[in-house]
């Protein structure tokens, strides 16, 4: 049996379920996701779109591209952020937070030159993005 879980908005409007694992956990330095997630570091989980389903309240999702890279949708009734779309990767970043019965088990962390918030936790901290999703796949030192 493939393992299902819920996760909602902050005010339970919009619903969505991931099947399966992840395809990949970890944490975004970038400024793009920092402002976004109004904090300095952005805990991500990535999913194929096809293990990714808005269950309830798809009518309440709102959607922003500042870029071609990222499709960020929230509930448009609380504000509460759900998810992101990275087209050219073809996966869902669902954002950690939103999965309350996920088990976040980073992997790395991306976009690290930019970091405000320095972390020691012993993980690969990648100058921008690893190579084969189009980055430079360099590591800085932690």
């Amino acid at each position: 049996m493939t393992q299902k879980q819920t996760g909602t908005c902050f005010c339970g409007a919009v619903e969505i379920e991931v099947i399966g694992e992840p395809a990949g956990m970890g944490y975004c330095h970038c400024e793009s996701c920092r402002s976004w997630s109004a904090g300095p570091v952005n805990a991500f989980t990535l999913w194929a779109p096809e293990n990714v389903n808005v269950t309830k309240g798809s009518e309440h999702l709102a959607q922003f591209n500042k870029t071609a890279n990222s499709d960020r949708h929230w509930c448009s009734k609380c504000g509460g952020h759900i998810m992101a779309g990275h087209p050219g990767l073809n996966l869902i970043d669902v954002y950690a937070a939103t999965i309350p019965t996920q088990t976040f088990t980073p992997g790395l962390h991306i976009n690290y030159a930019e970091t405000v918030l320095p972390m020691k936790d012993g993980l690969p901290k990648m100058k921008d993005f690893p190579a084969e999703f189009g980055g430079s796949g360099e590591t800085v030192p932690e």
